[in-house]
């Protein structure tokens, strides 16, 4: 069948418009039809290495709320900074800034094991309420912010345009500032190790740990995110032997002096912990 090549563009979007309005109103014999707001950009918060988090992304409905756990970083960490970003990119410096709060008051404990619960809520009006709480305290701060404020449909249309053509890159930007933040972990931890059991290394061990946490330093410093999971994965292979012994040595201090109904009772506890946490799902 031949094309129709005699319509008048202006007048079928007219009509398509009048006929949407009908149904809309619900005067017409036409179908229900709810019409629901969009969020326009994705919404989350910066998060470790500069990368976003998104917790509500584009084209969620509106009223909708998410939330997600994290966790602190570092040792003793007693604060939360949270920062509200909107966007599509991959990398906070690229992502519109709605604004930022600070979650204080966290007991000082070990990085990890903080829970910390950010929640998003975009109520009908388009309004956006963050809360962080932190689940062991109780704890909590919050802020509201209006996403569409001073947003256009222009710039909202050019942030689009933007992520879409430097979806690429930003991924290989995203993947190397994780492996970034994963390799400063590691060389922590390492140190830290060194310095608490160094009685425990054996001949040439503490030389061979040094050289490889030198190279992971190096690739950390370069461009290349594979290269720089290779060499954490290099170092992690190099600081086993160790790692087993002082796993051994802290399992047989904490057994010195127990009796062997304690130890069966704990070691009982511990399967069912463990075969509790395998059914479940792993937190952020």
């Amino acid at each position: 069948q031949p094309p129709l090549a005699d319509i008048d563009p202006d007048q079928v979007v007219a009509v398509g418009a009048a006929i949407q309005a009908d149904i809309l109103a619900g005067t017409g014999p036409g179908p229900d039809v709810l019409l629901l707001d969009v969020l326009s950009l994705s919404l989350g918060i910066e998060t470790m290495g500069g990368v976003v988090e998104r917790i509500l992304p584009r084209n969620t409905s509106v009223p909708s709320a998410a939330a997600q756990v994290f966790t602190t970083y570092a040792d003793n960490q007693t604060g939360f900074e949270i920062h509200v970003l909107q966007g599509e990119r991959e990398l906070a410096e690229d992502c519109r800034s709605l604004g930022r709060f600070t979650l204080r008051g966290i007991p000082p404990m070990p990085a990890g094991l903080a829970r910390l619960e950010v929640k998003f809520e975009v109520d009908a009006n388009g309004l956006l309420h963050v809360s962080a709480r932190e689940q062991r305290t109780g704890i909590e701060q919050e802020i509201e912010v209006k996403p569409t404020y001073g947003l256009s449909d222009e710039e909202v249309e050019r942030m689009l345009l933007d992520a879409y053509e430097h979806g690429e890159q930003d991924v290989a930007k995203r993947m190397l500032a994780e492996q970034r933040v994963e390799a400063e972990r590691v060389l922590a931890a390492t140190e830290k190790a060194l310095l608490e059991d160094r009685a425990l290394l054996e001949v040439g061990e503490e030389t061979a740990i040094r050289e490889a946490m030198e190279r992971v330093g190096v690739a950390s410093r370069g461009e290349d995110h594979r290269l720089l999971r290779v060499r954490i994965e290099d170092l992690e292979t190099v600081c086993k032997p160790f790692a087993g012994r002082r796993l051994d040595r802290s399992i047989q201090e904490a057994l010195q002096g127990r009796g062997v109904e304690a130890v069966e009772e704990e070691t009982r506890h511990a399967e069912g912990i463990e075969s509790h946490l395998g059914a479940g799902h792993a937190d952020r």
